[in-house]
């Protein structure tokens, strides 16, 4: 690998190496870019990935897509779900919430839903002179109040004077400048798959409570598939880390008895792409240490629970860019970005009280007092569809930066 640095005339151009090609890391790289800086993104994964489960953008954060020029080409990427309904074991609907409409009333389905992968896609295509690195990963950081050097595993090292890490909860280089275990454990496991559609599927996002603290979930995507998850609590740490073949093992025991579209889902374990991970949020005291710093969820994931890790990236991506791009130097930019950001992340994540173990009843009596609940609250927004509701996403107002 070449040196990072590079000089255009007389001025010298910043440089920031950007971790992890998801969201938060291609949109980091679009505010820097455009603000001159030379900016290099570095994924493990060999590709633009394109696979992932259904995620919002709302609020706040459909204004940073604004911003960037990019709300149209995210809308076209739409995955045309409905919204959510509730079913019971035979599949008869419990309670219905159609989608939100505009930035004004809030629901489970946004108005702006979109797959993970054709998200970072889009991203990606608007960060033309970016230079991305796939197929390689940090390794090493050595920094010192002039720069930092990042060590490869392809064996390179290169200098930067900014390195940010723009990976998930569970962020390997995250350790690297910041030591320990910063994840609160929700309890919860998910597993994430792409089925292919039948003929029965339409374009509503399902949810079955399975009891013993078990979920069920079908979604549909633009791409003429099917996207299922499989939700359960437990307090046994580490199923995350089992092989492939184990962590099928587990959802089978687990979901063995369980009724409507679950044996579907189960079938198709062996042969359908599919992501296991612990559902949990990353709470860390800080956000940068000298000159590396994270961004997205390896800073604050606020889990899939809050609907809020999408908002919370491109908002911190945002924050974070112009102001090292405006900020006098590094440090005040970086202290500027924790105290703008810090409050809303707080907020997001926040999640309502009895979560998620509310939301996956246990037994009987339990699945019938939330389904009660459920009807009762789908009833007051059928007779009230415009009552706007205050969500963290509406609760943040975007800085304005002098211009580029």
């Amino acid at each position: 690998m070449v040196g990072s640095r590079r000089l255009e005339g007389a001025v010298r151009v910043p440089s920031i190496l950007i971790s992890g090609a998801s969201i938060a890391g291609p949109a980091l790289a679009h505010w820097l870019g455009a603000r001159g800086w030379a900016t290099t993104v570095v994924e493990r994964f060999d590709r633009v990935r394109d696979e992932g489960q259904n995620i919002d953008v709302r609020g706040v954060g459909r204004e940073v897509l604004r911003r960037m020029g990019v709300e149209e080409a995210v809308r076209a990427e739409h995955t045309t779900e409905l919204g959510l309904r509730f079913v019971d074991e035979r599949g008869a609907a419990v309670a219905e919430f159609p989608a939100a409409q505009g930035d004004g009333r809030d629901s489970a389905t946004a108005e702006l839903e979109i797959l993970r992968g054709r998200l970072s896609a889009v991203l990606h295509a608007h960060t033309p002179g970016t230079e991305y690195v796939f197929g390689d990963q940090i390794t090493s950081l050595d920094q010192d109040e002039d720069g930092v050097t990042a060590g490869f595993a392809s064996g390179g090292r290169r200098r930067f004077d900014v390195v940010a890490i723009a990976e998930g909860l569970h962020s390997r280089t995250r350790r690297l400048a910041f030591p320990g275990d910063h994840v609160r454990e929700l309890d919860m496991y998910a597993a994430y798959l792409t089925i292919p559609r039948t003929a029965d599927d339409d374009r509503w996002w399902y949810w079955h409570q399975c009891g013993r603290r078990r979920s069920a979930m079908l979604r549909p995507d633009n791409l003429g598939t099917t996207r299922a998850m499989l939700f359960f609590l437990s307090e046994t740490r580490g199923l995350d880390d089992l092989d492939p073949s184990a962590r099928t093992h587990v959802l089978r025991r687990t979901f063995a008895d369980a009724r409507w579209e679950v044996p579907r889902i189960l079938d198709a374990l062996d042969s359908a792409p599919t992501y296991f991970e612990s559902v949990g949020q990353a709470r860390l005291p800080r956000w940068s240490d000298n000159r590396v710093v994270l961004v997205g969820d390896a800073a604050h994931c606020a889990s899939p629970i809050s609907g809020m890790s999408t908002t919370l990236a491109l908002t911190g991506a945002y924050v974070l860019g112009n102001e090292l791009a405006t900020a006098p130097d590094h440090r005040t930019a970086l202290a500027n970005y924790e105290r703008l950001l810090r409050p809303f992340v707080d907020r997001a994540q926040k999640l309502p009280p009895g979560t998620p173990r509310l939301a996956n009843p246990q037994g009987r009596r339990e699945l019938t007092a939330l389904r009660g609940a459920l009807r009762l609250v789908a009833g007051v927004q059928r007779f009230a569809p415009s009552l706007p509701a205050a969500t963290p996403a509406d609760k943040f107002t975007l800085p304005d930066y002098p211009a580029a």
